[in-house]
């Protein structure tokens, strides 16, 4: 699958919050699409081929957990980097993001420069795999 390597999904429920991100996202150059969902951003994301996902874990309709499950599952979407930025901050909510597939963790209050890092990290690890 070719991914777009310019282009963010950010999956949020905070509208603030996901437009903080998506502006942190378009300072680093890249195109950015925020979904408030999870269910409607999963059908979104085999269409748009993001080079990364930028995911909550607690959403009221399909948790961040349950998008990943259904990326995972989906070997178009498989390869699609994701880094989750969550106010679930225990050890074993962490590694139950980290096993579910997620390639990096953040907490909230996320800083601009943690998540630059995170995202520019996973697109380059992507865009090798593309070559």
């Amino acid at each position: 699958m070719k991914t777009d390597l310019r282009k963010i999904v950010i999956i949020e429920d905070e509208p603030d919050t996901a437009e903080m991100y998506a502006e942190m996202m378009r300072i680093c150059g890249y195109q950015v699409d925020i979904f408030f969902g999870g269910i409607t951003a999963v059908s979104k994301i085999a269409e748009q081929k993001p080079a990364a996902v930028v995911l909550d874990i607690m959403m009221p309709d399909f948790s961040g957990l349950d998008v990943l499950n259904v990326m995972k599952a989906d070997r178009n979407l498989s390869e699609i980097p994701v880094v989750i930025v969550s106010a679930k901050t225990l050890p074993d909510e962490i590694q139950q993001g980290l096993n579910a597939g997620a390639d990096v963790y953040l907490t909230k209050p996320v800083a601009f420069t943690d998540l630059k890092q995170a995202v520019e990290s996973v697109v380059s690890i992507s865009e090798a795999g593309e070559s």
